[in-house]
């Protein structure tokens, strides 16, 4: 009997994926985790009137969502100030590289990303057989001149971008941005992953245009809207741009309950700014945590603090595995030097006390 006959792509590439969940781990463990807070969640949640929202909606999920998402995609319009053709929504900023990269890249097209950057946005060019080239970090900060530089030299299609940055945490400012997308080269694309802008200080995210069809922004109702669990992101760009995922999205891709959650969500901008106040203490609670424990908070602007543990990344590997085997669910960069730290997500107290009750415990076992 004859098997499936995958492509030869399809045979060549690993069946990993980018990251492994909590849930997996907790069920390698046999016992949940008392902290959960490496996946950069928002355990603060969503305002009561989403909550409400979700729950309204919930009787009319027998019932295929919009596949224009229509209301949402021209809530999002208004909100930004642009038009809705120069929106698209998708599921969260994962799904959004995909379409994107399945438009732009195909087999062997140059794609240029920054070394230990988000690694989804790596998985979805393997998957359909770009090339990828990498940038080294500079001094904990993604080097965006180097990256249009790198994407110059090779012809790129295609330059990830994010900012603020996952997984340091570090940021550009708004001006040094706009300098930089002065150069993209012809016939490249700039894709800005803006996923926690909400959080970033003022004059962080650079003026939005529209009419620059060589920059693509993506944002995200996972962070700080608290929304992780119902996949909503959004692109803003040219229309054209825009235009052109309808050739390839899952246009059944958004549940009905999803837009309507973030629906009520973008319309609670008082919910979302006591989210950020809450992230904002829980960034500072973190930091003094680890200084408490003779490790080096990274400045964030993000949901997150990535800590530096000042030693190399066997150390960082090790104290992560004590925290895990203490019930805390922690992450780390993956790519040296980045991966000297450890990446703690910003949670209500009751989790951070359990880090701190944790932390001088898994660095004394290793010490």
């Amino acid at each position: 009997m004859t098997g499936p006959r995958y492509t030869p792509l399809a045979t060549s590439l690993p069946a990993t994926v980018p990251f492994v969940g909590p849930e997996a781990q907790e069920r390698a463990r046999g016992r949940p985790f008392a902290a959960r807070i490496g996946a950069n969640e928002s355990g603060f949640g969503p305002a009561p009137s989403v909550i409400e929202a979700i729950a309204e909606a919930a009787s009319g999920a027998w019932m295929y969502g919009d596949p224009e998402n229509h209301d949402l995609t021209q809530a999002l319009a208004a909100h930004h100030g642009v038009a809705a053709e120069n929106i698209m929504v998708g599921e969260g900023i994962d799904g959004l590289l995909g379409y994107l990269v399945r438009l732009l890249v195909g087999p062997g097209d140059a794609v240029v990303s920054s070394d230990g950057a988000y690694p989804t946005f790596n998985y979805h060019v393997a998957g359909f057989d770009g090339t990828l080239h990498k940038v080294p970090y500079r001094d904990d900060h993604e080097d965006l001149p180097a990256l249009l530089a790198r994407a110059a030299e090779v012809d790129a299609k295609l330059v990830y971008f994010s900012n603020p940055d996952n997984p340091m945490g570090t940021w550009h400012s708004a001006e040094a941005i706009t300098q930089a997308i002065e150069s993209i080269p012809e016939g490249c694309v700039l894709l800005l992953d803006e996923a926690y802008i909400e959080l970033a200080p003022d004059g962080t995210a650079p003026p939005l245009d529209v009419a620059n069809e060589r920059v693509i922004r993506m944002r995200t109702f996972s962070k700080a809207h608290g929304l992780a669990g119902m996949r909503v992101g959004y692109a803003i760009g040219h229309a054209e741009l825009i235009r052109a995922f309808n050739k390839v999205r899952n246009h059944f891709g958004m549940s009905r309950v999803s837009q309507q959650a973030a629906l009520a969500s973008l319309a609670d901008q008082a919910h979302l700014q006591e989210t950020i106040a809450r992230v904002g203490a829980a960034r500072e609670r973190i930091a003094g945590i680890a200084r408490a424990n003779e490790l080096t908070p990274i400045p964030s602007a993000t949901n997150f603090v990535t800590l530096d543990c000042g030693r190399d990344g066997d150390f960082a590997r090790t104290l992560l595995q004590e925290l895990i085997s203490r019930d805390v669910f922690v992450r780390m960069p993956f790519v040296a030097p980045q991966d000297r730290c450890i990446r703690v997500s910003c949670a209500p107290e009751e989790e951070l006390a359990v880090v701190e009750q944790a932390l001088p415990l898994a660095l004394a076992s290793i010490s």
